[in-house]
């Protein structure tokens, strides 16, 4: 691997500033501390920054020789998750509920330190923004902070963010063109009975039973509605109702997730789950409400930009550790928001399998969203180094579109 010599003996510092973030989780809109962290860094290696965009969102930005040339947006999400850490480990979690389990804390470290490597040499022409994300799990920071005027007081000629990705070797990256991550939806269905003794369901409307139909119709729409070649997951993964062995409920309420790779084939979803869940309910001479909720679109790259990134991968790590026929996930990443206002491209950078991890790990499996999971500290100088490549070369040759 080819790293940047003054990333690489920054390692231990910048770990050591990744176990401290790790140590000191802030959910979704509360990052307030890890906001104060990023800015006093900015701050320590001359970076103006801003604060506030989203609410806790940083900005740092970096000009090279002169100003005058193309901008570049890089970012990083801030947020942790509300879960339990099972690590025992000295940099776990000191927060009950909070945890880093999803590694943004390494990603923040990773921008960090490309961030401080582009202040101290500015060899290039142009602008280089370090975006620091809030709210990226379920929230939608980006939304946010691009509502609160990021393009606008930032302008951008591309974007790009980048995701450690467990089971991906460490030293390998991914990139594709086109969906990269699937849109993220929610929905929730209240039935409305009937309640009744459950020795006398002919005097009552079961809700349970319309929501089990339910259940079961809804999964014809991803079995016999949508085309084969495009991918649907529609989940129902919780149903609640009743409360005693004897007593048929008034109501129940079914929730669950829709994720899909483009905007038709969600629409056309949306529509017949609407249809399916009025029509069933009138059959069975109950009612309901439909509620269906847009959170994410998809994370779509732009095919240049993709390109371009896996380019730069190559000369970093080789072309074999980059992956560019690797299946997209049918997780949902709110970059999603920021690609649809800039092109650019959302990487996958290898997290390995787990060996990494401290003594005192939890006996869980080192994946995305486990209480058992911590981001390996070997990719800080690797993720680095491919910011800082990335930014400096595209800013020589930004790719024509």
């Amino acid at each position: 691997m080819k790293l940047i010599d003054p990333i690489v003996q920054w390692q231990a510092d910048m770990a050591a500033l990744r176990r401290d973030l790790h140590a000191h989780p802030e959910i979704a809109y509360e990052e307030h501390r890890t906001a104060d962290v990023i800015a006093a860094k900015l701050e320590d290696w001359g970076i103006p920054h801003h604060r506030g965009l989203g609410g806790t969102g940083v900005v740092g930005t970096i000009t090279g020789r002169t100003s005058n040339g193309p901008t570049i947006g890089l970012r990083a999400d801030m947020d942790a998750l509300p879960m339990q850490e099972l690590n025992t480990f000295e940099h776990a979690s000191k927060h009950d509920g909070k945890m880093h389990a999803c590694g943004h804390d390494g990603h923040m470290a990773m921008l960090l330190s490309a961030a401080r490597y582009l202040a101290q040499h500015r060899d290039f022409d142009g602008t280089v923004h370090v975006i620091f994300q809030p709210a990226e799990e379920g929230m939608a920071g980006a939304r946010a902070m691009i509502d609160d005027g990021l393009f606008k007081q930032f302008p951008m000629d591309a974007v790009f963010g980048m995701h450690n990705w467990p089971g991906l070797k460490v030293g390998q990256f991914a990139v594709m063109p086109g969906p990269m991550m699937a849109s993220s939806n929610t929905f929730v269905i209240n039935v409305e009975g009937k309640g009744a003794h459950g020795a006398m369901p002919h005097l009552g409307v079961d809700p349970v039973m319309v929501a089990v139909q339910l259940a079961q119709s809804l999964q014809t729409i991803v079995a016999r509605e949508s085309d084969p070649l495009e991918p649907v997951v529609l989940s129902i993964t919780q149903i609640h109702s009743g409360s005693a062995d004897n007593v048929i409920p008034t109501s129940a309420e079914l929730r669950g997730t829709v994720r899909t790779f483009n905007t038709p084939t969600l629409d056309m979803v949306e529509q017949r789950m609407e249809e399916i869940t009025k029509h069933t309910v009138r059959a069975l001479n109950a009612k309901a409400d439909f509620v269906f909720d847009r959170r994410y679109p998809p994370t779509v790259n732009d095919a240049t930009q993709a390109a371009f990134c896996a380019e730069v991968m190559k000369t970093i790590v080789g072309a074999d550790n980059v992956i560019q026929d690797a299946k997209p996930s049918m997780g949902g990443e709110d970059f999603a928001f920021m690609l649809n206002e800039v092109p650019g491209s959302y990487v996958w950078i290898g997290n390995g399998d787990g060996d990494h991890r401290d003594a005192g790990h939890g006996m869980g499996p080192c994946t995305l969203h486990n209480g058992s999971y911590d981001f390996n500290d070997d990719l800080i100088p690797l993720g680095a180094s491919f910011w800082v490549q990335l930014a400096t070369s595209w800013l020589a040759n930004p790719p024509a579109r």
